[in-house]
C-alpha cells in the first residue's frame, strides 16, 4: 500500500503515551484525527491542528492507530467501530494487551478484510516525546514495512517479531523485566538508605555497571528523593502487564516465581491506593 503525509490517520486514545505520540505525528505534518473517551484530552492536540474524530466516520481513515489502557478498553472501542470498518483498512494497536485478546480482535478484523498489526511500544513518556520508542510488531510483514511513514516518526527501531500476537508477547516479556526490576530497585534504594548511603548518588555510581538499566536510572533518583510527579509509569499499568506475563506463562505450564512475587507486591501496593501513581511510589511500600 502507498501511504503519504496526506493519508488520513485516526488515532484513538490520548493518554500518557497516545497524546505524546499523536503530537509527534502532527509535528511531522501527518494528517491526524484524534479521539478519546474523555473528549477534553484531545483539546491541546486540536489546538495544534488535529481533526476531531467521529467514530461513526472511522471508515474514512485507511490507517487506525489505537493506544488504550488494557484488553477491555481496546475491545470496547473495537466493538464501537466494528460496524463502520471496511476492507483494506489497517489497525495498528500500540496498546499493551494479552496475546489471547490480540489474536481474537485480529481474527474479527480479518473477517472484515481489515488487517490488525500489534505494535506495543517501550520507552515510556520520554521515548514517546522524543520519538525514540522501540516497537515490537506482530503481523503481516509487508504491511509493517508499509507503515514506516508512521513508525519512523515515533520510534528509533521497529522489529517484526513474527505473526499476530508475537509483538504483544515480546512486550509482555519486556514488561516482566521492567516490573520485576522495579520492585528490586525499590528494595535496593531502601536498603542503601538504611545503611547510611546517600541514595541520590546510587544512579550515577552504578551507571555503566552490571546493575545499570534505563529503569534504574529513571526510578532510583525518583525513589531516593520521593519525586513522584510527573507520572511516567502508572502502578496499575505495570500490574496489568505483569499479570499478562503470569497468565501467558500458565498457558505453557511455565513457572516464573520472580514475576509472581513482583506481581503480588505491585497488587498490594495498588490496593493501598497507589494504582494511578507513578511506579516510583513502590519505594513507600518497601519503607513501611
Amino acid at each position: 500500500m502507498n501511504f503519504d503525509r496526506q493519508t488520513k490517520i485516526a488515532f484513538l486514545g490520548m493518554g500518557l503515551m497516545g497524546s505524546r505520540m499523536a503530537t509527534r505525528l502532527l509535528q511531522a505534518g501527518l494528517n491526524i484525527a484524534v479521539w478519546n473517551r474523555t473528549a477534553s484530552a484531545c483539546d491541546s492536540l486540536i489546538d495544534m491542528g488535529a481533526t476531531v474524530l467521529q467514530l461513526d466516520q472511522i471508515d474514512q481513515y485507511p490507517i487506525i492507530l489505537t493506544c488504550l489502557s488494557d484488553d477491555s478498553a481496546v475491545e470496547a472501542v473495537f466493538n464501537q467501530i466494528h460496524p463502520q470498518l471496511k476492507a483494506g483498512q489497517i489497525i495498528v494497536d500500540f496498546s499493551s494487551l494479552s496475546v489471547d485478546k490480540t489474536v481474537k480482535l485480529a481474527d474479527k478484523s480479518r473477517q472484515l478484510g481489515v488487517t490488525w498489526i500489534d505494535s506495543p511500544v517501550s520507552g515510556g513518556t520520554v521515548g514517546a516525546e522524543n520519538g525514540t520508542l522501540v516497537i515490537f510488531a506482530g503481523g503481516n510483514a509487508e504491511i509493517i514495512q508499509d507503515l514506516s511513514l508512521v513508525y519512523n516518526v515515533l520510534s528509533q527501531r521497529v522489529t517484526r517479531m513474527g505473526e499476530t500476537g508475537t509483538g504483544q508477547a515480546t512486550k509482555i516479556c519486556n514488561q516482566l523485566i521492567v516490573a520485576a526490576n522495579s520492585t528490586l530497585i525499590a528494595e535496593a534504594v531502601a536498603l542503601a538508605q538504611q545503611a547510611g548511603v546517600d541514595t541520590t548518588l546510587l544512579a550515577p555510581a552504578l551507571a555503566g555497571g552490571f546493575a545499570d538499566s534505563k529503569p534504574f536510572q529513571i526510578l532510583a533518583p525518583r525513589m531516593a528523593t520521593h519525586t513522584f510527579e510527573p507520572v511516567q509509569w502508572k502502578v496499575k499499568t505495570l500490574s496489568k502487564d505483569l499479570n499478562n506475563a503470569v497468565t501467558l506463562a500458565k498457558q505453557f505450564d511455565l513457572d516464573i516465581p520472580v514475576a509472581q512475587k513482583a506481581l503480588l507486591q505491585l497488587n498490594m501496593h495498588q490496593e493501598k491506593g497507589y494504582a494511578e501513581t507513578d511506579l516510583a511510589t513502590v519505594i513507600q511500600s518497601v519503607e513501611k
